[in-house]
């Protein structure tokens, strides 16, 4: 059982590392300038020419899928590094502190997630300008309660150790203890639901461009190319298909790879 989830998780790092080379290559991927305009060329069915068939203005859909790989894993990375970023603030404070202070900050987690998450983030990219900064941003902030969660169970489970008291005892401040020694021992099951958590940010940033209020065009990203692509869904299948199965591998890949991390660092495995 151990090896084939291996085996998974080996087939899910290699989906990532595919994209993301992809993304990082895409100047030198794309056949075609992903903005190129040509009616004469609209909607044209998958051929050699246009591997991927071209959109309602004549432009590559294979490029702009490229392209969009790009604006879409680096939604992904930011937000998840900014929902980290808070959850590890919180998260250690609240543990390595406790009483009072573990009690405000853990019922602010708490209110946090009453919220629907979706409807949450729709109602502030709402009000705000709808860019690609903004959806960062806001994705990020409304996604770091599970870490801060993570974060402070495993602080709990390590401030009474003996490496942690002997640094008080030499007159380390709480800044370096938390710092040195609790962050970087507590944080694998971070990694893995960091590693989750870009998976669900490319679907929350392909859900809000699908819905106008994401990445906006001409920008590529795979949820605005789904947003174009479903006036004609019922004719030209492959403006839905492609992007759609490119976000369909990307979280697969992410979250066959976040279950392998998951293996890898279960202490149980290791006895």
């Amino acid at each position: 059982m151990r090896n084939s989830k291996n085996k998974l998780a080996l087939f899910g790092a290699l989906m990532v590392g595919g994209l993301t080379l992809m993304a990082i290559f895409a100047p030198l991927i794309a056949p075609f300038n992903p903005s190129d305009i040509d009616i004469e060329d609209a909607l044209l069915s998958p051929s050699r020419a246009h591997i991927f068939g071209t959109d309602h203005l004549g432009r590559d859909l294979f490029s702009r899928i490229i392209f969009g790989a790009r604006i879409s894993l680096s939604i992904g990375f930011v937000a998840v590094g900014i929902s980290v970023l808070i959850g590890l603030v919180i998260g250690s404070v609240a543990g390595y502190y406790g009483k009072s202070i573990d009690t405000i900050l853990m019922r602010f987690v708490d209110i946090m997630l009453c919220f629907p998450s979706f409807f949450l983030i729709l109602a502030v990219v709402a009000v705000l300008e709808p860019n690609i900064i903004n959806i960062m941003i806001v994705i990020g902030i409304t996604s770091w309660m599970g870490v801060a969660r993570l974060i402070r169970a495993e602080i709990l489970s390590l401030k009474e150790r003996e490496f942690i008291l002997a640094s008080k005892a030499i007159g380390a401040s709480d800044l370096r203890i938390i710092v040195r020694h609790l962050i970087p021992n507590a944080i694998a099951p971070v990694l893995v639901s960091a590693v989750l958590g870009v998976a669900a940010a490319v679907l929350l940033e392909a859900s809000l461009s699908f819905l106008g209020l994401g990445v906006q065009p001409p920008t590529p990203s795979w949820g605005n190319i789904l947003m174009e692509g479903k006036a004609s869904l019922g004719v030209c299948w492959w403006l839905m298909f492609f992007p759609g199965f490119f976000i369909l591998i990307t979280v697969l890949g992410y979250n066959l790879l976040g279950e392998g991390l998951r293996e890898y660092f279960n202490p149980k495995k290791k006895i």
